[in-house]
C-alpha cells in the first residue's frame, strides 16, 4: 500500500513539475487538435473545480484533505486492505490525496493539465473538466474500492459452491 501510494504520489508532483516547468499558468500546449491538451490550470476548489468560486476554498479543502487522509488510514482495515486489489486502490487514493495536498501547501493550488475536450464548429469548446495524475489515481482507486464491495456483496448474496439441497 506505501509503496503504490508512494509511487502515485512520485508520478503526480513529476508530471506537475514537467507543466511547471513547460507551460506559464493559463498556457495550453495542443496535442491532439479538437480533442486532446495539455493545460495549466490552478484549481482552489474539489474535484472538476467544484467549489472553486468560494474564498477559502482551498484551505478548507486541505484541512478536509487531510482529515480524510487519516481516517481513511486509521480505518483502512474495513476496506479489504489485506487483499492485493484492496491494498492497490487505497495505496492509489493514498497517493492521490498527498499529491493534491502538496499542491495545496505548496502552490495554494491544485495544478490540473490533463483536459479533454471537442472542438465546436462555430467555435469555442466543450470540455471535461481538467485534471492531474493525483486525480487519475483516486477515481481509480476508489473505483477498485466499490468493485471490490459489489464483489463481496455478490459472492455473500450466492450460495455457496457446491451445496446442493437434495430433495
Amino acid at each position: 500500500m506505501a509503496v503504490v501510494a508512494a509511487a502515485a504520489l512520485v508520478l503526480d508532483q513529476l508530471t506537475k513539475l514537467a507543466v511547471l516547468s513547460y507551460l506559464g499558468y493559463a498556457q495550453e500546449k495542443v496535442i491532439i487538435d479538437g480533442f486532446f491538451k495539455f493545460v495549466h490550470w490552478g484549481n482552489t476548489g474539489a474535484a472538476w473545480s467544484l467549489f472553486n468560486q468560494f474564498a477559502g476554498s482551498n484551505q478548507l479543502l486541505a484541512v478536509f484533505a487531510l482529515v480524510a487522509l487519516l481516517v481513511l488510514f486509521f480505518t483502512r482495515h474495513h476496506f479489504d486492505s489485506h487483499t492485493l486489489l484492496g491494498q492497490l486502490s487505497l495505496g492509489l487514493i493514498f497517493g492521490g490525496i498527498a499529491g493534491n495536498l502538496v499542491d495545496r501547501f505548496t502552490h495554494r493550488h491544485v495544478v490540473d493539465f490533463i483536459y479533454f475536450y471537442i472542438a465546436r464548429r462555430g467555435g469555442g469548446e466543450i470540455g471535461f473538466p481538467a485534471f492531474n495524475v493525483a486525480d487519475s489515481a483516486i477515481c481509480t482507486g476508489v473505483a477498485l474500492l466499490f468493485l471490490l464491495s459489489w464483489q463481496k456483496d455478490q459472492a455473500a448474496a450466492s450460495p455457496a459452491k457446491g451445496s446442493v439441497k437434495h430433495s
